[in-house]
């Protein structure tokens, strides 16, 4: 574990926000806990704010090197499960992109996975491709033939002002360098070209009405913006921000009875099995309580 100071502004004055639930006995980095489909909802550790500008984020925490490591050796079959209701939501987010710019043009998902949103973008007429570090991820990607490069903004090769749009979903608060990423995101794009970031909102009512219940506060999350603190951040990289707005996602009634299961797997099995017996297990429903956003952000 390493202590850090704030990503935004480099203080290293914090106040506890959330003390660890992580059981002291638990081995560190394990693979599991970041797949995008982990249940782990309320285990995290200790969870600090700056008190300079506000930044919530994870401190200490697991090395850097050793949370990509992680993250290059994940496996996450339960995602691919979810394909239905995932194709609904990237079809959701894509409209409101679309209308500050359309395409054809090039675009980039950072932090692909299994390249859905890559999928759905193509099928938009986008010149598209992702970037993951998951070699399962890419993978099953590439197996779908999609252009997909294995590694990081850092490692990717990219041309500078060489893509129109770069989109991050739900991948920044997974970063344990975000503003680092956020620049890199800012050296690829063209003059004009628009960085789309899709993340949790810590101030949002839901959070604060949650407060440690809150189902984000998860073990593989580094980061916790508000509105607020990440405006600033796509400000400092350079970027002007259009807007930030909550933004909500389709679930299987089946996959949701799996996310209620982190919080108690009775409850999580009885719904399991009532949205089975009722042939419901399938169905997408659209989900949103204010506490996802996405802010839209242009390089002058």
């Amino acid at each position: 574990m390493e202590y850090v100071a704030c990503n935004l502004c480099g203080s290293r004055q914090t106040r506890l926000r959330f003390p660890s639930t992580v059981a002291d006995d638990a081995p560190p980095g394990r693979v599991e806990v970041f797949r995008c489909t982990s249940p782990g909802y309320g285990r995290h550790h200790t969870i600090v704010e700056c008190a300079h500008c506000g930044l919530v984020y994870t401190n200490p925490r697991l090395d850097g090197s050793q949370i990509l490591d992680s993250y290059e050796a994940v496996e996450d079959p339960l995602y691919l499960e979810e394909r239905d209701g995932r194709v609904l939501t990237f079809e959701r987010h894509l409209k409101p992109l679309e209308k500050l710019h359309a395409p054809p043009g090039r675009l980039l998902d950072v932090g692909a996975y299994t390249g859905v949103f890559v999928e759905i973008a193509a099928q938009h007429g986008w010149e598209a491709m992702g970037v993951e570090p998951s070699h399962w991820a890419v993978e099953q990607a590439r197996a779908q033939g999609l252009n997909m490069i294995e590694g990081t903004l850092a490692t990717s090769g990219l041309a500078d002002a060489s893509i129109d749009v770069v989109t991050m979903w739900d991948v920044i608060e997974h970063l344990t360098d975000p503003l680092a990423e956020v620049q890199q995101a800012y050296r690829l794009l063209k003059p004009g070209g628009l960085l789309v970031v899709h993340t949790m909102d810590i101030d949002s009512l839901f959070a604060r009405l949650l407060g440690g219940r809150w189902p984000w506060l998860m073990e593989m999350h580094v980061y916790y913006f508000s509105r607020r603190t990440l405006a600033a951040l796509l400000t400092k990289a350079g970027l002007r921000v259009i807007r930030i707005e909550p933004q909500g996602r389709y679930l299987r009634l089946g996959y949701f009875a799996t996310r209620i299961g982190g919080f108690s797997p009775r409850l999580g099995r009885l719904f399991g099995r009532v949205f089975r017996l009722l042939r419901l297990h399938e169905t997408p429903i659209p989900l949103n309580f204010g506490d996802l956003v996405t802010a839209y952000a242009v390089k002058p």
